[in-house]
């Protein structure tokens, strides 16, 4: 028993990587709260405004090189949940993603940053459209803040590739969780 419990101690501590002091915020969605209709997709039967959300960050472990973004739908009906939006190779330096910047040319995302196609099958930000009348969906945004200047992903990585990768590579990780149903 107390082998059991040394070891999943040290699993729990592995796993855990949220990091003291790092923080992830936004001045379009707070944590906990619904979205609006400028966060949901327009699409699948859904007519929102499909606007990435503003985003900004402190406080990122010593030894950062770069950042990755992840928005993520457990929720969604698939066996695998749903990626809405994945973004990595943030420049170290960078702070905050603009509202509207998760567009499919990415022209508002900071320098050097590399879009990961999402399971709506394009690159860029996609929406809340969670099917009409399920309970209401979480979207769980997390940083990361990463040991690399750069992840060596194909432009048409797959979310399962790039989170691979980015998992490998952090230093330690923030989010919050928002959601939407209909």
């Amino acid at each position: 028993m107390k082998k059991l419990l040394i070891g999943l101690m040290g699993i729990l501590s592995a796993t855990s990587t949220f990091a003291a002091g790092f923080t992830l915020k936004s001045t379009d969605v707070a944590p906990r709260a619904t979205f609006s209709n400028a966060q949901v997709f327009n699409g699948f039967g859904c007519s929102g405004s499909n606007i990435s959300p503003q985003l900004s960050w402190s406080g990122a472990p010593s030894g950062t090189q770069s950042y990755a973004l992840t928005v993520y739908d457990p929720d969604a009906p698939t066996g695998s949940g749903w990626w809405h939006w994945m973004v990595i190779n943030i420049p170290a330096t960078s702070t905050s993603i603009a509202t509207g910047a998760g567009t499919a040319d990415g022209k508002l995302m900071p320098a050097g940053s590399q879009q990961i196609r999402t399971d709506f099958g394009t690159v860029g930000f996609g929406g809340a459209c969670p099917p009409q009348g399920d309970k209401p969906h979480r979207y769980i945004f997390t940083l990361f803040a990463l040991k690399v200047p750069k992840l060596d992903v194909p432009a048409d990585a797959t979310a399962a590739l790039a989170g691979f990768m980015i998992n490998a590579n952090q230093l330690g990780k923030t989010g919050f969780t928002a959601y939407y149903g209909r």
